[in-house]
């Protein structure tokens, strides 16, 4: 090329990001408010109206929201009894919902109504109290998760915490906020062979 003239750089079109808009009940709850006994998803949660998102919430006839998305963030929640209630009354297709935030409560553990939502691909649970790494295996369930947080858990403290979400959930393509590589890929299986031994299959015995 000529001195002094730059190679031009031809710049490919992307698309721009969709955001769906959000049923938004963070900070629901204050903490000075919380009372001794168990903290649920309020039923009469239907009755309050919705933090604004990026894009204004679209209505069935019925008063519904058609979104996908539910975020119940910075709350706190320790358990999710009546979110399968609260979630038919505010959504007009809840078996549709791919998003679901759920971060900055006290959820102890992974509570299976999360696993009957099969479109599912989102599920922020970071900033909880969850201990046991074994709760992960519930999630294996859910055929189109791709993005999962559990930083801020106690379970991140434990040995392998990584690797053993990444080969138990082998579908993820994000977990707590970075790209799982090929690398990261290898390095669960090499870690999953040396530390989890496969179950042995029970022969029966026919008894007389």
């Amino acid at each position: 090329k000529k001195p002094g003239y730059s190679r031009k750089v031809k710049w490919k079109k992307t698309r721009k990001p969709v955001y769906q808009p959000i049923v938004l009940f963070s900070c629901f709850y204050r903490r000075e408010e919380e009372s001794t006994g168990s903290c649920g998803v309020p039923a009469n949660l239907v009755n309050e109206e919705p933090r604004t998102g990026l894009r204004s919430l679209k209505r069935s006839k019925s008063g519904k929201s058609l979104t996908q998305s539910l975020w119940l963030n910075n709350n706190v929640l320790n358990d999710l009894r009546d979110f399968n209630q609260v979630a038919s009354q505010l959504l007009e297709h809840p078996e549709n919902l791919a998003w679901i935030d759920l971060s900055f409560n006290d959820l102890t553990s992974i509570d299976p109504v999360l696993t009957t939502f099969f479109n599912l691909s989102v599920l922020y649970l970071h900033g909880n109290s969850i201990q046991h790494l074994g709760e992960v295996n519930k999630l294996a369930v859910l055929p189109r998760l791709r993005s999962l947080t559990l930083h801020g858990n106690p379970i991140e403290e434990e040995k392998g915490y990584r690797q053993y979400v990444l080969c138990t959930l082998s579908r993820i393509t994000t977990f707590d906020f970075s790209g799982v590589t090929k690398a990261d890929r290898t390095t669960a299986e090499v870690w999953k062979r040396m530390n989890i031994k496969p179950k042995k299959a029970r022969i029966k015995q026919n008894t007389l």
